[in-house]
């Protein structure tokens, strides 16, 4: 049953928040929450109709899809199906990074200035408009309350992006303590940082959680360690984003928190793609999202085959995303779900782990706190971080030039500051860092064993 605060929240206060912020956010939300609802064959009319206002916006603001247009011999009338798509040529992070500006539709909106946390070992910068933002919070409310909670439950975010942990000013705090959202760093599992984590769960008594499924695996067998009892916290639901979700991960989490786990596909790049319904199906968020699955041969492959996911996001007029590569891999299903919606289901997706690395003292360390250490230097195109020995580190940079020795003493010193004083940190420059089979760059490898 919903509290009468969480109904404040939801019906008054949050509504306020986003109205504040210039954002349609609960406009966008009645829209996702009938559409779902349609038939599969109403939605790809709705998601076709999107495209082709879509289209005709980028292709008449944006300089970037004029020149593009024009070059290839275009007109917006040619894209007129999601199929037509395949007209256009893909988009590319390193495109992102060469044309920023000339990817952003005039005359300029107010955007939001962004960057990914390098997962694939190229650090992204981008921007957003109000629309785009809006719509990311209203696809993950509609998903939240299928699983019948709702802004304004108790929440703990167990998350390690410097976007969120760099704004925990005073005004911050006090909206989150409003909202009965709670922010724990991510980075750092020493026995002190699992430890205090668990005891701040047992006194906030959150009706769920939200984080990096890695994460929530360990803090999970940690309280089992302890024979700590977190059933009776009473979550009601575990969602998790970010990494792929491991089958082990989910039996353990659901079993030490008795409740159900929620996993979801997305990326702060390619925008929250897919939610799993309490009846087990990923569900893309098709209205305003179309996914392709595209092959070896650059070519769309059909439901049931596995390929590259490519995501062309309809609510980023103001800095488009058309035929965008995620390096992640997956399939669509072509069996509805169960539940009655509507929604395309993506039936699995891979390529998305994030790994833990040890420090000199055995503890381990969210690979993400090092990776922000090199995401937004200028200077680093391409990274990757091997961990050979307890002591033992393996930096590889590809950059326009030789690092400036400031600069390389700096990484250092950071490296050290989170793996130990004592852990001995190797940068080496290259001129291209091989990447996996599957296009992708693998950014941490570990030789240890645990």
């Amino acid at each position: 049953m919903t509290s009468l605060y969480t109904t404040l929240v939801s019906k008054l206060l949050f509504r306020l928040h986003e109205r504040l912020k210039g954002h349609s956010t609960y406009k966008m939300l009645a829209r996702l929450e009938q559409s779902q609802w349609l038939t599969a064959e109403q939605i790809a009319q709705l998601q076709q109709q999107r495209l082709q206002q879509f289209i005709a916006d980028i292709s008449q603001y944006s300089p970037y899809y004029q020149q593009l247009f024009a070059s290839e011999g275009l007109s917006a009338s040619d894209i007129a199906t999601v199929a037509d798509l395949g007209k256009l040529p893909f988009l590319t992070k390193q495109l992102i990074s060469d044309h920023q500006q000339a990817l952003c539709s005039q005359p300029q909106q107010q955007l939001q200035r962004y960057n990914t946390g390098g997962s694939s070992g190229i650090p992204l910068i981008f921007y957003m408009g109000k629309d785009r933002v809006s719509h990311d919070v209203a696809a993950k409310l509609r998903a939240t309350r299928w699983w019948e909670v709702d802004i304004g439950d108790p929440e703990v975010v167990l998350w390690g992006s410097p976007i969120e942990l760099g704004k925990q000013d005073r005004i911050k705090k006090v909206r989150d303590s409003l909202f009965r959202s709670y922010l724990l760093p991510a980075f750092e599992f020493t026995p002190a940082h699992i430890q205090a984590y668990l005891q701040q769960l047992q006194q906030l008594k959150p009706s769920m959680l939200f984080g990096y499924p890695s994460v929530i695996h360990q803090l999970a067998l940690a309280a089992e360690a302890r024979q700590l009892d977190l059933s009776q916290l009473a979550v009601q639901v575990v969602f998790v984003t970010s990494e792929m979700l491991f089958a082990h991960q989910r039996e353990v989490i659901e079993r030490v928190f008795n409740c159900p786990v929620a996993n979801g596909y997305g990326a702060r790049d390619a925008g929250f793609i897919a939610h799993q319904c309490p009846a087990g199906s990923l569900h893309i968020s098709a209205e305003d999202i179309i996914v392709e699955i595209i092959g070896e041969d650059n070519q769309v492959l059909p439901a049931g085959e596995t390929g590259e996911i490519v995501i062309t996001h309809l609510q980023t007029r103001a800095f488009p995303f058309v035929r965008y590569r995620t390096g992640d891999m997956g399939q669509l299903s072509s069996e509805p779900c169960k539940c009655g919606r509507g929604l395309p289901v993506l039936a699995h997706v891979s390529g998305r782990t994030t790994d833990f690395i040890l420090t000199s003292a055995g503890d381990k360390l969210h690979a993400l706190a090092l990776i922000y250490v090199l995401r937004d230097l200028s200077e680093i195109r391409q990274f990757k971080i091997i961990q050979h020995s307890l002591t033992d580190v393996e930096v590889q940079l590809v950059s326009a030039a030789p690092l400036a020795a400031p600069l390389a003493a700096d990484i250092i010193s950071q490296f050290q500051q989170r793996l130990g004083t004592d852990c001995n940190i190797t940068l080496k420059q290259l001129a291209a860092i091989a990447s996996l089979p599957n296009g992708k760059h693998r950014y941490v490898e570990s030789k240890l064993a645990y």
